[in-house]
């Protein structure tokens, strides 16, 4: 299990994928319950799915609005963030991988975003001493090689998000 900088909120949900198509279903069901304000950091090791999950969560938001609106959504390596427009919704992709000092957060506006648009952190740990207290934590754990494609998904977030109860339903409460 991946260590989570402290403060951690308590172990909601967790659940298991099989394989890529099983970790894009869960970031669609996930993607209509968050709003702007909402912070989802995304944590695991190298290759456990977490791009992939946040493209897939904003492919579906922008396909709600329309097909014709879903476009390319690029890993964010080496811009640090991308941001979309999706109708009212502004969302804000992070990789914080190349993140050089914690100074550099306040240079993208990530910590102004955090209070009004939809957050997709990579990489929360270089957030040191500026996770919001809103956050939740989606943490990717990867399979033994022989089942590589698996991955378990845990959810840790705080009691007081309006969209915890569904997404423990999606999910399966911890």
């Amino acid at each position: 299990m991946i260590q989570l900088p402290a403060p951690a909120a308590p172990l909601r949900a967790r659940t298991c994928c099989s394989n890529a198509e099983a970790t894009s279903r869960l970031a669609r069901h996930l993607s209509h319950l968050l709003r702007g304000g909402d912070v989802l950091l995304l944590s695991g090791p190298l290759g456990s799915g977490k791009t992939h999950f946040a493209r897939s969560l904003i492919q579906a938001r922008q396909a709600a609005i329309g097909p014709d609106q879903v476009e390319d959504v690029p890993s964010p390596t080496f811009t640090l963030v991308q941001t979309y427009q999706v109708g009212e919704l502004e969302i804000w992709h992070a990789d914080l991988y190349r993140l050089c000092a914690t100074d550099e957060l306040c240079e993208l506006g990530l910590d102004s975003a955090f209070g009004t648009a939809l957050c997709l952190v990579e990489w929360p740990d270089r957030l040191v001493g500026q996770i919001p207290p809103n956050a939740a934590w989606l943490v990717f754990e990867t399979g033994p090689p022989a089942d590589a494609d698996r991955r378990w998904i845990s959810l840790f977030a705080p009691d007081d998000l309006p969209w915890l109860a569904s997404a423990q339903s999606v999910m399966g409460a911890a």
